[in-house]
């Protein structure tokens, strides 16, 4: 129960951070970053509904984990991984031929990953896990 109030005290410090940045800028933002914020926000979102499931699960009396959600982590994992080093490749293929700094190539490819990992747990969560 205490883990998905900390996602809860997190999410909404990521949001306040992020708002407070995005209205106090004076310059107009690039598209770049405005996709950025789009993605931050959409892992808020997943973040908020993993805690969302920790805390109605809690209240009725289930285990937080469980071995179907061992699985479902495991194969997300690896999968995720697998696609990160792909996103990393097409990255490192582009940096060259991008006027962006490096530190903004970087965050982009976190970010990336962070949505890569989002995608595969809603597949691999929805979808279930072969027994292997």
């Amino acid at each position: 129960m205490k883990r998905g109030i900390i996602v809860f005290i997190v999410a909404a410090l990521v949001l306040l951070t992020a708002g407070l940045w995005f209205f106090s800028a004076n310059e107009k933002f690039k598209p770049f970053e405005l996709v950025g914020m789009g993605i931050l926000i959409i892992v808020v979102l997943f973040a908020l509904f993993i805690g969302y499931k920790k805390i109605s699960s809690a209240k009725r009396g289930e285990p937080t984990e469980d071995e179907l959600t061992k699985k479902v982590m495991q194969k997300t994992s690896s999968f995720s991984y697998y696609i990160s080093l792909y996103l990393w490749l097409v990255i490192m293929y582009f940096s060259d031929r991008l006027d962006y700094e490096t530190h903004t190539i970087i965050g982009a490819g976190i970010l990336g990953m962070a949505v890569i990992f989002a995608v595969c747990w809603l597949v691999f969560n929805f979808t279930g896990v072969r027994n292997e």
